[in-house]
């Protein structure tokens, strides 16, 4: 592997202190085949989250191992040394028994014994042939180029592909003041900026959270809304093809009607240089009125304005997903499959009975104590389905994580889980939102499996043509490059040196490959 040279010099510093899995290879079956409650124990690498450490007494894990024999010992790192801890660990084959690498990293690491193969043992693991049997695309991103099968994958998004985590939204309490209604068209938006700014003459009414290509950044937002394609590179909503949005109608509309609203002042004029907080700052001093956000944030960002200082009648609301004329209006779901999974070592010493460990994880029960915890003390039945207990609040991730070790990064296996049953006890705007919103919401692209080469190709092509990408786009939106036919052709043919052809066809071969074509 590529990474090993780098990682063995770092190891003896980087490891110190950290046990990892029992390097005791021994064959498959051990003496599992016994009792399966018999005390054991298993190492899990972890980190510390801000909500709360990492605890011994977590009343979850008691009752697991209460239900399966299995201690688990955690190996605690900081959330900003797990990276490189975890590549250090796959690079020198010294990963602890139960680990969460990338599905990637599972993938081209397993078939080197790394990871252990769970295809070798789903005749004793009905929940996860079971688990792979109802998710191919989890199947599909955890299968290693042996055919072997190296992980887990964590659950993002709920099977149906409603779960979503953006909104448009504005300042409600402005919209009831001037007698405003929610834009349905990007005219009505250009009109309801224009008068935002025209009644709060020192407020730039529009302002995006930066990175300007991240999901929620400005070129990202106004680039769907024009071509129907989610970033430089996505799915067309309306087939199975990946797409390169500069390329299609309407890209060059964009960036006018962008550059139209900053010359206007009703864009934030340092949109490009926005951190996160100086973005919130602005908008919670009323600087600007109008973003796309996470929808999640309404509420807290409704509280830190009022403790800022805005007036009481502070309010935020949704406003509806946009299209140009002959562009539907979108949002592409959370992924059903997120991107990193559960894995055991393929050294950890009793095979047999860690694949059943894990199995019991991923059973109902497993996936109930992990996503949800302790009926009664971390969650209620309303209507037969589980709802967080009220006295957590709108936050009840803080008080799960610290108390309970429930929803925990790289512990829980099922994030769609808690997130549906977070948002069954959501308060009525909340719920009200979401409601808003369901009918622009699209099942997410699955995830495609590349090969070494076309993680190369990526690795080579995507960044340099990404930072052209949107420097170019920034000299286009704030006038400092005119926007005519000329020079958009010259646009699109510095992409193509960089290599948008190669990547556009490399998605769209990898697609094929790991699903097949409709």
């Amino acid at each position: 592997m590529n990474k090993k040279t780098m990682a063995a010099s770092m190891a003896a510093v980087l490891l110190g202190g950290l046990v990892a899995g029992c390097n005791d290879n021994a064959p498959k079956g051990g003496d599992a085949g016994g009792d399966t409650k018999k005390p054991i124990t298993f190492t899990w690498l972890v980190y510390d989250r801000p909500e709360g450490k990492v605890k011994n007494d977590w009343e979850i894990f008691k009752e697991i191992e209460a239900k399966t024999g299995v201690k688990v010992d955690w190996q605690v790192v900081s959330q900003e040394g797990l990276l490189e801890k975890r590549q250090i660990m796959i690079a020198t084959n010294t990963v602890t028994d139960f680990i969460q690498p990338t599905n990637q990293e599972a993938r081209e690491n397993g078939p080197e014994k790394v990871f252990l193969n769970l295809k070798d043992y789903l005749n004793i693991a009905p929940n996860l042939k079971k688990f792979y049997d109802a998710y191919p695309e989890a199947k599909a991103v955890a299968t290693g180029a042996d055919g072997g099968i190296y992980n887990v994958p964590v659950l993002e998004g709920d099977a149906q592909g409603k779960g979503f985590n953006y909104i448009w939204m504005a300042r409600k309490d402005l919209m009831n003041k001037y007698n405003l209604k929610a834009p349905a068209t990007l005219d009505e938006l250009y009109q309801f900026l224009k008068t935002l700014k025209e009644k709060e003459p020192d407020s730039y009414p529009l302002s995006l959270n930066a990175p300007t290509t991240g999901e929620a950044g400005l070129y990202t937002v106004f680039g769907k809304i024009f071509t129907g394609i989610a970033g430089f590179y996505n799915q067309s909503p309306a087939s199975d093809k990946y797409e390169f949005a500069p390329y299609q109608k309407g890209y060059k509309d964009a960036l006018v009607y962008m550059n139209k609203l900053y010359n206007e002042k009703l864009l934030d004029p340092e949109f490009y240089l926005l951190t996160g907080p100086q973005w919130e700052e602005r908008f919670l001093k009323g600087k600007s009125s109008v973003t796309y956000w996470w929808k999640a944030e309404v509420n807290p960002l409704i509280e830190k304005a009022k403790k800022a200082g805005a007036p009481a009648e502070f309010d935020l609301d949704s406003i509806p997903e946009l299209g140009a004329s002959g562009i539907k209006p979108y949002q592409f779901s959370r992924p059903v499959v997120g991107t990193v999974g559960r894995a055991i070592s393929a050294k950890v010493k009793d095979k047999e009975r860690a694949v059943k460990f894990l199995d019991y994880l991923v059973s109902e029960e497993g996936t109930n104590y992990l996503s949800l915890g302790i009926q009664g003390k971390s969650y209620t039945l309303e209507n037969g389905k589980p709802v967080y207990m009220k006295e957590f609040g709108a936050s009840p991730y803080v008080p799960l994580r610290r108390d309970f070790g429930v929803w925990y990064d790289n512990m829980t296996l099922n994030n769609a889980l808690s997130r549906e049953t977070w948002e069954r006890g959501l308060d009525e705007k909340s719920k009200a939102i979401n409601k808003n919103y369901e009918s622009f919401i699209i099942p997410a692209p699955k995830a495609i499996v590349k090969t070494t080469e076309e993680l190369d190709l990526e690795k080579s092509k995507l960044t340099p043509l990404t930072k052209f990408l949107e420097q170019r786009i920034t000299e286009f939106v704030t006038g400092k490059a005119p926007i005519n036919d000329t020079t958009y052709q010259q646009f699109l043919d510095q992409a193509k040196k960089l290599g948008s052809d190669e990547l556009l066809n490399m998605y769209n071969a990898a697609y094929k490959r790991t699903y097949g074509s409709k």
